[in-house]
Order: structure tokens, then C-alpha cells, then sequence
């Protein structure tokens, strides 16, 4: 059995919650937030072990010696300190994307967690649903790739300024590029390797925080384009273009469904349900990690968590 505790138990860890209670061999023994009250009232809204513990102090929870994993569920800029913390405390970690703020935390806490001999990933789901090996292949079909789309939109800024959302405010954790621009920034990185050059990006911000990133890049020679949003409504797909036809995954941060059109082919759809829900991979996959006693991930590999953060640095640093 792998023990579970929740760090920043928040609105997505619900979702996570209810998944790992479908994960054979793994269970939620505990779970923090500010206070102890909030974490009891969260615990007591999703399926967890019985008499799993509320803390109110993070500390606390990772000092618990029998939780064996962390789901590191804070805000994104509390995620390098407590990665590191958890680590110390000799805890595997699963970490909400995305994982770091820049390539540099990347690189400081996946060396912590290979000198620990410990687990580390980053919860990157759209590598462990059913679609992906799909996706994958369908790819290799198009022949050499001429240019890769990935846009992530959505028309969310009046609801978020009615809340506290850590995407608005203008801190170092804040905006749409961390927030959705990973998940883009996970396709570019898996199919295109080598150098990353950015040509121009186009931006919008809201009181200091970006909710709108066009990023047009040369990725390994290849054509690229990132686009994240959340002041308007635009395509939330993946599109490859090759030599042969093209792809396009729908929903590319949770795919179920792809179009693959090949010249002077039938147009081929590509339906991969997922498995429970769009969690159940990435869990499952992790706990068969930490089974096997590995440290890292061959899908979501730390290689893979830095060059992703890269490709958000460069993204930054020429807008």
C-alpha cells in the first residue's frame, strides 16, 4: 500500500483525491493546509483512508513517518521550497505542474531528488492518458514535422477576478503561461528536440499578471507556436503539420480524441477514453515507480520537467 498526503490541500487536489481512491494499492492517509479545521473539512469531502490525519501545518505533515508519497498541490510558487522540504524528509514527490517556476529550480530539485535516490515527477497527465501512445505514433506518420501549434485558451477572466485564484495578483507564481502555457510547453518538448529559439511573442496582461501569450519560435529548426489564454476564447488543440497530412488532438491538456489526415488517405479519428478519469495514469504510473524503486519517470522524465521550464524561460525573458 502507498500512503498518500496531500500538501496544499486546494480545489484541484479534490480531483485528485477522488482518482487515488480508484488506484488499486495507494490510499490518502493525510492531508494540510493553513489550519487544521480546513484540512479536516477537506478530508471529510473526499474518499480517504480511515482515520486519515488533518494538519494545519505542512511540517507536520511531511514529519509524519507513515505517509510515503507527497502530492505537492500548493501554489506554484511554493512548490520549489516544498519539493525540496518533502525530499528532505525522505518522501517521494508527485508535484502539480508546473513543476517549477524556471529551469533553474528544475535543475536544483530533481539533482536533490536523485542525490536522496528518491521519486520525483511532475504530474504532466496529458503524457499518461490513453491517447498519448496514439498521438505518439500517429506522429511518426506525418513524416519530418514542418511546423506544431499548441494553443490552450480560454475565456475565463471575468470569473477569475469574482475569486482568489493564484493566476491573477502579478506574484512570481501568477499567469497564464505557468498555469496553461506548460501543458504547450510539454507537447513542443516531447515532439520537437534541440535548440530553442523564440522570434517574437505577443502578450496581454491583467494588473501584472500575462493572460494572454502568443510565442512564436524555431524549435530544433522546426516551426512553433505556443498559445495560452485566459481573457478569450480560442483553440484548445494540438496541430502538427508533416511532409504527409496533419494531426490534431483536441483538448490537448486532457485529449481524448485526434484527427489524423494523411494525403490521399481516408481521414483516420483516433478515440482513446481515458481510464477513470484524466488522474488515474499519472497515479497509477507513479505508484508503479515507486514500486519498482525508480527515481524518476521515462514518460515525464527530469529532463523533460527542465526542458519544459527552458522553454517558459525563453518565452519570458523575450516579451
Amino acid at each position: 500500500m502507498i500512503r498518500f498526503g496531500i500538501l496544499g490541500a486546494g480545489n484541484i487536489a479534490h480531483r485528485f483525491a477522488a482518482s487515488l481512491a480508484k488506484v488499486e494499492g495507494a490510499e490518502l492517509v493525510a492531508a494540510s493546509r493553513r489550519t487544521a479545521e480546513k484540512a479536516a473539512a477537506f478530508l471529510a469531502e473526499v474518499p480517504c483512508a480511515p482515520g486519515a490525519r488533518a494538519y494545519g501545518d505542512h511540517e507536520a505533515l511531511l514529519a509524519d513517518p507513515e505517509i510515503d508519497a507527497i502530492y505537492l498541490a500548493l501554489p506554484h510558487d511554493l512548490h520549489h521550497a516544498w519539493a525540496l522540504r518533502a525530499l528532505d524528509a525522505g518522501k517521494a514527490v508527485l508535484c502539480e505542474k508546473p513543476a517549477m517556476l524556471s529551469e533553474a529550480e528544475a535543475a536544483e530539485v530533481t539533482a536533490a531528488a536523485r542525490e536522496r535516490g528518491l521519486l520525483f515527477m511532475e504530474a504532466m497527465k496529458t503524457r499518461f492518458v490513453p491517447l498519448h501512445p496514439h498521438v505518439v505514433d500517429a506522429v511518426g506518420a506525418l513524416g519530418p514535422v514542418a511546423r506544431v501549434h499548441a494553443s490552450l485558451c480560454n475565456d475565463a477572466l471575468a470569473s477569475y477576478r469574482t475569486r482568489d485564484t493564484y493566476i491573477l495578483g502579478g506574484g512570481p507564481g501568477s499567469g497564464v503561461l505557468l498555469d496553461c502555457g506548460i501543458y504547450c510547453a510539454s507537447w513542443l518538448d516531447e515532439l520537437l528536440p534541440g535548440e530553442i529559439a523564440v522570434e517574437r511573442v505577443d502578450t496581454a496582461f491583467y494588473e501584472g499578471s500575462d493572460v494572454y501569450v502568443d510565442a512564436h519560435m524555431a524549435i530544433g529548426g522546426v516551426a512553433a507556436e505556443l498559445e495560452c489564454a485566459c481573457d478569450r476564447a480560442r483553440p484548445r488543440q494540438l496541430v502538427v503539420e508533416g511532409e504527409r497530412g496533419v494531426l490534431t488532438v483536441d483538448d490537448l491538456h486532457r485529449p481524448q480524441h485526434a484527427e489524423l489526415r494523411i494525403a490521399g488517405e481516408p481521414t483516420r479519428d483516433l478515440d482513446a477514453p481515458y481510464e477513470v478519469d484524466d488522474f488515474y495514469g499519472q497515479i497509477t504510473h507513479f505508484c508503479a515507480l515507486m514500486r519498482a524503486g525508480d527515481i524518476e519517470s521515462p514518460l515525464m522524465p527530469h529532463a523533460a520537467t527542465c526542458r519544459c521550464a527552458r522553454i517558459l524561460d525563453a518565452i519570458r525573458t523575450a516579451w
